[in-house]
């Protein structure tokens, strides 16, 4: 049976110019949309759910390769970088089973 390896991103974003948690939905939904529908990885925001400039999510892995979970991470992080301008990572954990 091959090896499997599970990598786990958790991230706090700041989101700016939310004022509400309307605004925040419409930032962070279509946000853990796109990351599934482009990288078919899990999504799920975590925490800060009734703050609405501030979220935690987290997305994960599965994979049979430890190379191929890091650097997977680093082009979702590059990806939202680029492509979610309104969320920026203030922190990052990242933990590879």
């Amino acid at each position: 049976m091959p090896t499997i390896r599970i990598a786990l991103c958790t991230l706090e974003l700041e989101l700016s110019g939310v004022e509400t948690l309307k605004d925040k939905r419409s930032v962070i939904k279509p946000l853990l949309k796109r990351l599934h529908d482009t990288f078919n990885v899990s999504t799920a925001e975590i925490d800060r759910h009734d703050i609405p400039d501030s979220s935690v999510i987290a997305f994960a892995i599965v994979t049979t390769a430890t190379s191929h979970a890091h650097s997977s991470v680093s082009t979702i992080l590059n990806w939202i970088e680029k492509h979610a301008p309104d969320a920026e990572i203030v922190d990052q954990t990242i933990e590879i089973v």
